[in-house]
C-alpha cells in the first residue's frame, strides 16, 4: 500500500472507531426500546381494561379500544380476558337521613328543628350539670368546671351555642328564643332529668329563658355566674345599666377587625388592667381562639340578645333553688344592674359576691367558684 494511503487510513481509524461505537450504542438503544415498548403497551392495555371494568354498570368489554355492553344472561362473544361481569348496581344509593333531636349521647351533635347542628360534650356519670357559655366563647370555656365536677361524681354536659364553637353557623335564628329551644333540644335528646343548669354571662340569660319557655320539670337547680339578667341596657327604669353606645361599639368591633377586638376585649373581661391580677397569656389566647371559632353573623346578632333583652319575667319563673355568683369588679356586666337585682327577683336565690373578681371569674377564680358550685350541687 502506498505510503500516503497508509497514512490516511491510520488517521481515519479513530474516526471509524468513534462512529462504530456510536452506531453500536444506537443499535443497543433501539433494541432496548423495542424490548420495553411491548411492556408499555401491555400496561396501557391493562389500565384501559381495568378502567372499563370499574366504569361498567353491569358488564364491560373492551374490543378495538371500544366499550361493548354485554348481557349477563347470554354468553359474551368477546375473549374471556376482555370481559368482566359485575354485580348489578342498585337503582338508587341509600341517602342517610338527618338525625333528629333524639340522637344518642355518643353523637356529639343534636340536630334541631331548623336543621342546625348543636355540638355538645357529655362526660362522666351521676347527676347531670348542664353548662351554658358566654359570648363569644364556646363550651371549652367550661373546661375547668367540667373537669372538676366530673371528677367529683357528676355528669357534665356543655354545648356550643349556635354560631359559636363547633355548632352550625346560621344566618337566621341567632336570638334568645332559639338559643333556649336549642338548649331544650340537647336536654331532651339526652333525656336529662334532675339537672343543674349553670349559665355564665349570656349563658345566664339562656338558662333563665329556657325556664321561661320550657319550665323546670327537668331542672333541679340553677346557677347564674356573671349573668346578664335581668337587663343590661340602661333605661329610665334601669339607670344602673350600660348605655346603648357601648353595645354599638361592641357590634362595630365584631363586624370590623374582629380578631383584634377579641384580643383587646380580654383585658376588661379578665381584669388584666387591675393591679395584682393573675391573668396569663394562655387565658387571653384561649378566649381569642374560642371567639374566632364562631361565626361573625351569629356573634353580631347575639350582641342584641345579651344587651337589650329583658329577662325579668324569666327570672320570676325560676321555681328551683338558685345560686347567683358575681364579681364586684365586673367590667362587662355591672353587678348593680345584674346579680344584685336577679337575686332579689328569683324566689329562692343565694347571692355570692367575689371581691375584686372580674367578669371571667370562672377562669381567674376557678378554684373558688368550683368549690362553691360543688357545695351548692351537693345540697
Amino acid at each position: 500500500m502506498p505510503l500516503a494511503r497508509r497514512l490516511l487510513v491510520d488517521r481515519m481509524r479513530p474516526v471509524h472507531a468513534f462512529v462504530d461505537v456510536g452506531l453500536s450504542v444506537r443499535a443497543r438503544s433501539q433494541q432496548q426500546a423495542q424490548q420495553r415498548t411491548p411492556t408499555r403497551i401491555q400496561h396501557r392495555r391493562l389500565l384501559s381494561r381495568a378502567t372499563a371494568i370499574l366504569n361498567a354498570g353491569t358488564a364491560s368489554c373492551q374490543s378495538d379500544m371500544r366499550h361493548i355492553r354485554c348481557n349477563p344472561a347470554q354468553p359474551c362473544k368477546s375473549p374471556a380476558w376482555r370481559c368482566a361481569v359485575l354485580p348489578e348496581a342498585p337503582a338508587q344509593l341509600p341517602v342517610p337521613s338527618l338525625p333528629s333531636a333524639k340522637e344518642t349521647a355518643m353523637s356529639n351533635f343534636v340536630t334541631v328543628a331548623d336543621g342546625a347542628r348543636i355540638f355538645y360534650k357529655d362526660w362522666g356519670t351521676g347527676q347531670p350539670i348542664v353548662f351554658a357559655h358566654g359570648w363569644p366563647l364556646s363550651s371549652d370555656a367550661w373546661d375547668p368546671q367540667m373537669l372538676f365536677m366530673g371528677q367529683n361524681g357528676f355528669r357534665v354536659i356543655a354545648h356550643d351555642r349556635r354560631s359559636h364553637g363547633r355548632s352550625s353557623q346560621t344566618w337566621d335564628g341567632n336570638n334568645m328564643d332559639t338559643y333556649a329551644d336549642d338548649l331544650a333540644a340537647v336536654i331532651e335528646a339526652l333525656d336529662l332529668k334532675d339537672a343543674i343548669l349553670v349559665g355564665h354571662s349570656t349563658g345566664g340569660g339562656e338558662v333563665a329563658h329556657y325556664i321561661g319557655r320550657h319550665g323546670s320539670k327537668r331542672v333541679a337547680k340553677v346557677v347564674l355566674v356573671g349573668a346578664v339578667p335581668p337587663l343590661m341596657l340602661k333605661t329610665e327604669a334601669n339607670p344602673a345599666g350600660t348605655p346603648l353606645e357601648v353595645f354599638d361599639s361592641i357590634r362595630k368591633g365584631t363586624g370590623g377587625d374582629r380578631s383584634q377586638f377579641f384580643k383587646d376585649l380580654t383585658t376588661p373581661f379578665f381584669g388584666a388592667n387591675r393591679d395584682g391580677n393573675t391573668v396569663t397569656q394562655g387565658m387571653r389566647d384561649a378566649f381569642w381562639l374560642q371567639g374566632m371559632l364562631g361565626g361573625v353573623k351569629g356573634q353580631y346578632d347575639c350582641v342584641h340578645e345579651f344587651s337589650e333583652v329583658d329577662y325579668t319575667e324569666d327570672l320570676k319563673k325560676i321555681d328551683v333553688p338558685a345560686l347567683v355568683v358575681h364579681g364586684d369588679d365586673d367590667q362587662i356586666v355591672p353587678f348593680d344592674a345584674s346579680a344584685k337585682l336577679s337575686s332579689q327577683i328569683i324566689k329562692d336565690a343565694e347571692l355570692k359576691v367575689y371581691p375584686g373578681a372580674p367578669h371571667g371569674l370562672t377562669v381567674t377564680h376557678a378554684d373558688q367558684f368550683n368549690a362553691d358550685l360543688l357545695a351548692f350541687a351537693r345540697k
